[in-house]
């Protein structure tokens, strides 16, 4: 045998064990991002709760057990707040339903034409009483998206009628009537959805709930006014910011990869106005360049939109006048009704800075519930055994769930005791 023949069998064995090593350590590297990405060490918890010890928050948390107990996401993504995110972005929900409703067209003032969906409940509800969910969808969302109708199906079939705002300029078939669309906090539609909600049924009572941006939007209609408050029993706001002047800043940073959402969001906007150019703007060069309709193209932020187009719509000087005038945060402390907020410590685009606002609020007034969860993203919240997620997610029962409990408070207390009453009233009841 050669020198070269035997080199070649003695270094031949030992490459194939270096090949294995190789392989091992990418296996191992690929399964440490893994569990890092999609946070499979994270425990689960129940929410993380912050209110006052009042007899009717104590009857809430006993007779809605999801704010209570454990929180359990599908295994495999489910503890990871940008794949909640996303399956929600994408899909809305799995096996999403089509509840039945009609199309409902008010004119306003200005000449725009809010539009809402009613859905009748599919049932008597279990206390007997006639009582309907006034509902505010999330940034450029209708009736049609699909986690809004897994909603309305689960709250029809516990007897509710659900009443679904489609914001202003966000239905693709439905063309605007005046040179305006829906903004961060502007609640014209949403008065008048509710207006009239009121009167066409006088006997109902109200559900008030938001998601995301409709969070914000119905939180500051309840605040705005106490006769807003008028025949609400209770609201619910699932995932919003709470403040825009403060999210700003957020909204910029690479964290949890903030700058991308805001991105992502900011194309669905230009999306959406520029399908109604011809309403906003009206082939006017003089409209297009008050609301400098060539800086929209360049956009890469809700920032610069909301600068450029947005803030204009109702004649706000600056971004910081805009942001502070639409935001919940300088009216919520009115809100006297029971009010519970939802979110979620992983939500990409909500900063954990802004959630001292409502645990701020919870913790001064006894009408307030703040629930933070581990996991959800943001408007996610699906519940699992491993990999494939359920139809129903944890937000729709915990919302439902809520609401129930309010429904039984109110029909087994006396009137003197009634959450929508004041103090006042109840010692002229005693007296």
């Amino acid at each position: 045998m050669s020198i070269r023949e035997s080199e070649v069998h003695t270094i031949s064995p030992e490459l194939p064990a270096m090949f294995d090593g190789v392989k091992l350590a990418a296996v191992a590297t690929v399964l440490y991002i893994l569990v890092r990405c999609l946070n499979l060490k994270s425990p689960t918890a129940p929410p993380d709760l912050t209110y006052q010890d009042t007899a009717l928050n104590r009857f809430l948390l006993k007779s809605c057990p999801q704010l209570t107990k454990e929180y359990i996401p599908p295994l495999l993504w489910g503890k990871s707040g940008h794949l909640q995110t996303a399956l929600y972005g994408k899909l809305g929900r799995v096996s999403s339903p089509h509840p039945s409703g009609v199309r409902k067209f008010l004119p306003m003032q200005d000449g725009a034409t809010a539009t809402f969906d009613l859905f009748e409940p599919q049932g008597d509800h279990r206390t007997g009483d006639d009582i309907t969910m006034v509902i505010c969808p999330g940034i450029g969302n209708h009736s049609e998206k699909h986690y809004i109708r897994t909603f309305v199906d689960h709250a029809q079939k516990d007897g509710y009628r659900c009443s679904v705002l489609n914001h202003l300029g966000a239905l693709p078939n439905i063309e605007l009537t005046s040179p305006r669309m829906f903004t961060y906090g502007c609640t014209w539609e949403f008065a008048a959805m509710v207006g009239y909600i009121k009167r066409m049924y006088p006997q109902t009572q109200l559900m008030v709930v938001g998601f995301s941006l409709g969070g914000n939007i119905v939180c500051k209609f309840l605040g705005e006014n106490r006769m807003n408050q008028e025949r609400v029993l209770c609201c619910v706001s699932v995932c919003q910011g709470y403040s825009a002047l403060r999210a700003q800043e957020t909204f910029l940073q690479w964290d949890q990869f903030r700058r991308f959402y805001n991105f992502l969001m900011a194309d669905n906007m230009k999306k959406i106005i520029l399908s109604h150019r011809h309403s906003l703007f009206g082939g006017n060069p003089v409209k297009a360049k008050e609301l400098d309709l060539g800086r929209l193209y360049t956009a890469t932020s809700l920032m610069q939109i909301d600068d450029n187009i947005m803030r204009k719509f109702h004649g706000h000087s600056s971004l910081k006048e805009y942001y502070e005038k639409e935001s919940c945060v300088n009216y919520i402390h009115n809100v006297n009704v029971p009010l519970l907020l939802v979110n979620s410590a992983d939500d990409p685009l909500v900063h954990d800075s802004l959630l001292t606002i409502p645990r701020t609020l919870a913790a001064k007034k006894p009408n307030v519930i703040f629930s933070l969860t581990l996991h959800g993203g943001h408007l996610g919240f699906f519940e699992g055994a491993v990999l494939f997620p359920q139809p129903l997610t944890w937000m729709d029962k915990v919302i439902v769930g809520y609401a129930n409990a309010m429904c039984q408070w109110e029909k087994q207390k006396p009137p003197c005791q009634s959450s929508h009453l004041s103090q006042s009233s109840c010692v002229e009841e005693k007296a």
